[in-house]
Formats: C-alpha cells, structure tokens, sequence
C-alpha cells in the first residue's frame, strides 16, 4: 500500500480570494496530491489548507504553493487577529497511512532545506521535527511575530535551522515540522471585549495552568462584533474536545458571558467527534462501529 501523509499548510492570507485561489492552485493539479479543504478567515487574515498525498507529491505541491504565497503576499502590508511570522507561516507534516513519524520528519527536514534553498528564506524546524528542546513549541519559535523577528533571528540562539539569519524581504520566516493530528477550535463568546477572551484562554491553556494539550489565544472578530477563544488541540485523545468546550464555558460565567457557538478550521478525526456524542449523550457502550457510513465503507 501507498505512503500517504497529510500536510496542513498555514499561509497569511485571508481576504484576497484571487491570491487564495492561485496558492491553493498547486494542490489541485499536482499528481499524487488531493486536496480536501481549504478555509480562509477575515479576521484571522488566514488560509489552512489540508491535502493528503504521497511524499514526493506532497513535496513538489507546497514547495510550488510556498512559491506563489512568497510571490503575492507581503508581510509589511499584513494585518490579523492570528500569530503569525511569515507568508508561509507554518507546514505541519502528520501520518497516515504506511508512514511513520519518523518518515514525515525527514519529508519535512527535506522541504525545510529545499524551500529555504530556493527561495533564500530563514526556516525553523519544530514539533517532531524541532532540533532544540526550545523549538518544539511553535508558540515559542513565533515569539513576537513578523514585526518583532528582524531582532530576534540575530540572536545567536534564534538562528535558523536552515536559510539566512534574517528575514526574507517580504516573506518573512517559516516553521516546518511533523506532528500528530492537531484540531483547530474555536469558541464565540457574546462579547467584544477582547480582554474577556483573553483572560479565559489564559486559565484554558497549558502554559496558563489549563488543560494539558491545549494552545489558546484571544481573538476579536470584529465583523462579528465578538471575541473568541481560539485553540488548537494538539492532542484529542488525551485533551479533548468537550473537555475544552466545557472549561471555556465555565470560565466564561465569570464574566456573566455566554457562548453563542463554535467552529472547526480545516479537518479533524472522526474519533474526536465520537468522543463528544459519547461525552453529551451519555452513551453507554458505544463504538464507530455503529455509525452507519463506517459500516457502509467497510462493505465498499
């Protein structure tokens, strides 16, 4: 059977659909590459894209895709709600089928060094990938975002892994890695005080005290004219979902604050939704097995 891995490109870009289009372009005709999903959010001024394929394909997809970004965007002229260092501001790497961690690794070192050859630009590795205990975090790599990262890429211990101690012109930098499956969640509060979001997401997130394998951050949509807690769950098997939903609300009543909804980005394991009709519904010995669309693509 065929190596397949997916790979969850992040690029700044949330608003021009021309430019949107054009970098998603790649993934749609390049051979041996499907692409699954992309969505782009205003307020964020952000693209994910998520592709599956086999690793020379998927190389050959996001180094053209990381090509066209680099191209039309220009960091000096970006503004949004997301973190963000770069065009191409992150390319996750994650197992599928028939390939190990360490195999997506080494795809990822092997884009990391291409792509920072080709288009002269500074490149971190993180996550499994990372060659420093520091650098695992992506949080931590992307430390006072493009704006601060002229000064920060001098320092000795912030050199990149591959590419130019320096920024790229208008590109800026970019983190390459391999990783698990990570879930992009996002809860909306019926507020616009942007402080509200913030504060709960500190008490959410590990680094605040919060729940194991959880990133969160304060978001202000402001077309909305609300806040949100935006979160990435890096591991929904042992942080999950309703586990999440559940803390935000109950922080949330603090402030007399409700929440109106939420969202995914991009795509998620089924596991993760099970786990949450488990959770609500109370049920009691339930297994994927009995979701009809598994038992029909299993006769399939």
């Amino acid at each position: 059977m065929s190596k397949i891995l997916e790979c969850i490109p992040n690029f700044s870009e949330g608003r021009d659909w021309e430019k949107i289009e054009k970098i998603v372009e790649p993934f749609r005709k390049t051979e041996g590459v499907k692409l699954l999903d992309y969505s782009a959010d205003k307020d964020h001024n952000r693209l994910v894209v998520t592709v599956i394929g086999k690793p020379s394909g998927l190389r050959a997809a996001v180094l053209e895709a990381m090509d066209v970004a680099i191209d039309v965007i220009d960091m000096h002229k970006h503004k949004g709600e997301h973190p963000r260092m770069g065009a191409v501001d992150v390319v996750p790497f994650t197992p599928v089928r028939n390939v190990t961690m360490e195999e997506a690794v080494e795809l990822a070192r092997e884009v990391a060094k291409e792509a920072a050859e080709r288009f002269d630009l500074p490149i971190y590795l993180y996550e499994e990938a990372a060659t420093k205990p520091e650098r695992r975090d992506l949080a931590n790599i992307r430390r006072g975002e493009f704006e601060g990262f002229a000064e920060k890429i001098k320092k000795p211990e912030w050199k990149p892994d591959f590419g130019p101690a320096r920024l790229h012109p208008t590109a800026g930098a970019t983190v390459v890695g391999a990783r698990m499956p990570l879930v992009a969640f996002n809860i909306n509060l019926d507020t616009d005080d942007l402080e509200i979001a913030r504060a709960i997401a500190r008490k959410v997130r590990h680094s605040g005290g919060g729940l194991r394998y959880c990133k969160a951050i304060g978001v202000a949509l402001k077309e909305r004219g609300i806040v949100q807690v935006s979160m990435n769950m890096t591991d929904y098997t042992k942080t999950s979902l309703y586990q999440s939903f559940e803390m935000v609300k109950f922080e949330a009543q603090r402030y007399g604050v409700n929440v109106v909804g939420s969202e995914l980005i991009g795509l998620l394991p089924a596991q993760a939704l099970f786990d949450v009709a488990e959770y609500y519904l109370r049920l009691e010995n339930f297994s994927p097995q009995q979701v009809m669309e598994n038992r029909l693509l299993e006769e399939l």
